[in-house]
């Protein structure tokens, strides 16, 4: 095949690099763009959009199963539902294509070259990409490496057979009858508390001493209360050493050094993603590295010149928005702009139940960098609107500091408050104080007034509680 040169050439077409790709194009930059899967990498394809479809679709059949014994809000009632995995599955599916089929569209409109194919390094400018129509060189002036992340496997739990990774699971034909989540991080409580609702037997195995180990414990306490009301059970301080016997049990090692065999037809291995810095040519290239991560600096340039790297494989928080939002600026630097990473308005969320939203500093994060707090909490057990949608538990948390009153982190736990993610963020990268905050009319009844109410708290004057 014939030889392509280009301005710049990004490896992975995930949310980092098809985002880097669209904006260098439309500003005006002969783009090349190379990946051996469908757009989109691992949050389009076997991540965050297919989880939360089969997320949203659990819920939904676990609320009808709710009316059906009359659990549900009173005078509501239905027949026992049916479930047909496999067409949920093919539901997922369906959205997964209009995605990857958007995401083409879109780099077809902004004039970038799509090469399908498995890309490897030959200098830092040139690299050779194998797919199935064959082999082809490209060379380019810049290049963006955008190669993302991939499941971290246990040694004694390697995958295969029953012990399966987030990617297989999204897949399964039916919902296992007895499923093991190994690795109590936001993954495996999202998938796990799915499961639940879609009829499985779920046992969460978790080493640390509490799920979900990097929120705090006030945020996770109601996620672990609904994760027991829906049947779960949750090892902590637990260690998964393998499969035994005939059945393939589990074998548990808890704080006390006893051993449990847990029966499993699936055992789920959730315990973290790493970066994806193999097999496209490292070697090749004098890159640094920051621990497992390429080290960048603030333009996400690398120690070669004209080469940058974007998303999971240059470090934490190993988020899609993440690498969109880095895609986006190294697009605009390699087009002539001047412009450095600030991360400080970076929100995660858990797809739990209840959802869990952060951005900026905890209150411990906050006082171990020094600063005197003011702390305002407002329950959802006193908002309208969660009384109003039979979910009240949860809160919103806002820490600011104490002498100026400027907002340092938001916190949040509640039956869909990811949605309220945008209005956090938006709040941190304005640089808001608690006034701001309470003087903005927030719409009513909203889960939304949560945010200003907890402004109230802080400022010593809280209206509803």
């Amino acid at each position: 095949m014939t030889d392509i040169s280009c301005q710049l050439l990004v490896i992975g077409a995930g949310p980092g690099g098809y985002v880097a790709a669209i904006r260098a194009g439309q500003l005006g930059l002969d783009t090349v763009i190379v990946d051996d899967r469908k757009p989109g990498g691992t949050c389009l394809n076997i991540g965050c959009i297919p989880s939360k479809a089969l997320i949203h679709a659990a819920d939904e059949y676990f609320l009808l199963r709710e009316a059906a014994r009359g659990a549900a809000i009173p005078g509501i009632t239905a027949a026992e539902p049916g479930l047909d995995w496999g067409e949920v599955v093919d539901w997922k599916d369906g959205i997964v294509n209009r995605l990857n089929n958007g995401v083409t569209g879109l780099l077809k409109r902004a004039k970038v070259k799509l090469v399908s194919g498995r890309a490897r390094f030959l200098d830092g400018k040139t690299v050779e990409v194998t797919g199935e129509t064959g082999t082809q060189r490209i060379a380019a002036e810049n290049v963006v490496i955008a190669t993302g992340s991939v499941p971290v496997e246990l040694p004694s739990l390697p995958f295969g057979g029953k012990v399966i990774s987030s990617a297989e699971a999204l897949s399964l034909d039916a919902p296992p009858e007895r499923l093991v989540v190994v690795g109590g991080g936001y993954i495996g409580v999202e998938l796990g508390t799915a499961f639940a609702k879609a009829g499985s037997t779920v046992t969460i195995v978790e080493a640390t001493a509490q799920i979900l180990p990097l929120y705090d414990a006030e945020l996770v306490r109601p996620v672990r209360a609904r994760l027991e009301a829906l049947g779960v059970e949750i090892l902590t301080e637990a260690k998964a050493m393998g499969l035994a016997g005939e059945g393939g049990d589990l074998v548990v090692e808890g704080a006390d050094g006893g051993e449990r065999r847990l029966a499993a037809d699936r055992v789920l291995v959730t315990v973290g993603r790493r970066p994806l810095t193999d097999g496209w040519g490292r070697e090749e290239l004098v890159l640094e590295m920051d621990g497992p991560f390429l080290r960048v600096d603030e333009q996400r340039r690398t120690a070669m010149r004209g080469v940058y790297a974007i998303g999971d494989v240059c470090g934490e928080p190993m988020l899609a928005h993440k690498a969109m939002a880095e895609g986006e600026m190294v697009a605009e630097i390699v087009a002539g702009a001047r412009l450095a990473w600030d991360k400080r308005a970076i929100p995660a969320i858990c797809f739990t139940d209840p959802e869990i939203v952060t951005v900026g500093l905890s209150p411990e994060e906050a006082k171990r960098q020094g600063h005197e707090t003011k702390i305002g909490l407002f329950p959802f057990q006193a908002n309208g609107r969660a009384m109003t949608l039979a979910r009240d538990d949860g809160f919103v948390r806002v820490v600011a500091r104490a002498d100026n009153h400027l907002v340092l982190g938001i916190q949040a736990v509640g039956a869909g408050i990811s949605e309220l993610s945008a209005a956090f963020g938006l709040a941190l990268e304005m640089g808001a104080c608690l006034e701001d905050i309470a003087g903005t009319i927030h719409a009513h009844p909203t889960q939304g007034e949560g945010f200003q109410e907890a402004a109230f708290k802080a400022l010593g004057h809280a209206i509803h509680i």
